[in-house]
């Protein structure tokens, strides 16, 4: 039975960070890299020279995607040592500004995507394999212009923490990593589309080996909620005390939000 590692959203930002980095603290015969782009995933291949690293394009926003890759595990009889979902995007606009068709991807994306994986890949994982769900800091708080998104992470933390409660006695761990403002392609895709962006005032930008090597740490140590920066942190421990009507005022001010 073959060692499978896999990464979704492996074409760029941490998920690419994640599938370079994978085999320092996993051991795996195969990496499966997941993502639309398959020229990026083919230059990821070339990046891990003596791996073998399988790319797989796969736009996970369509539910044929995952039962596409539910048919591989099944052929291949995977034993699934490692699953990071760091496939996901945000969109910086109010609510009603998001067109539907885009609304529906994301939550498609960043909760179905991810809740999907988690479902084709459990019944391959045994005692000792890993989970490590992307979330976000904006998953402990409603941000409005970012609402959605925001939406979309808390339901991924509060997954990951129920998740990782409920496999304790199997030995299978979950963690789920929630970044604060992180130097990746994600404000690309965050703005694009807008005239002009609601948010564009950001108090610290972390770089993504940073967050990602933390995510490693935490994920081996079997924490189930991951955090890193001193900011980031802070304002985590404060938003335990303050009501979400003066967070959400803060953040306005900060934005400039009418």
């Amino acid at each position: 039975m073959k060692r499978v590692a896999i990464i979704t959203g492996a074409s760029s930002g941490m998920g690419r960070r994640f599938a370079l980095t994978a085999a320092e603290h996993v051991t795996f015969d195969e990496l499966w890299v997941i993502a639309r782009r398959e020229d990026r995933l083919n230059e990821l291949r070339g990046a891990l020279p003596g791996q073998t690293v399988v790319p797989i394009a796969l736009d996970l926003s369509l539910p044929e995607s995952v039962v596409t890759l539910a048919s591989r595990l099944q052929a291949e009889q995977a034993d699934v040592v490692l699953l990071v979902n760091a496939a996901g995007f945000g969109k910086f606009q109010a609510f009603k500004d998001i067109p539907l068709d885009v609304a529906n991807q994301m939550l498609a994306l960043n909760c179905g995507a991810l809740m999907d994986m988690c479902y084709v890949c459990l019944p391959y994982m045994h005692k000792g394999a890993k989970i490590l769900n992307i979330a976000s800091e904006a998953a402990f708080m409603p941000v409005p212009c970012i609402g959605e998104y925001a939406a979309t992470k808390a339901f991924v933390l509060s997954l990951s923490r129920s998740l990782g409660r409920e496999l304790r006695h199997e030995g299978i761990t979950v963690t789920a990593l929630c970044p604060y403002w992180t130097r990746t392609e994600f404000f690309d895709v965050a703005k694009k589309g807008a005239d002009a962006s609601p948010v564009n005032y950001y108090n610290v930008m972390y770089e993504p080996e940073d967050i990602v090597r933390r995510g490693w740490r935490d994920l081996l140590r079997g924490k189930d909620v991951s955090t890193y920066g001193f900011i980031a942190r802070a304002q985590l421990a404060l938003m335990k005390f303050l009501p979400h009507s003066f967070a959400m005022f803060v953040w306005c001010k900060q934005q400039g939000i009418k």
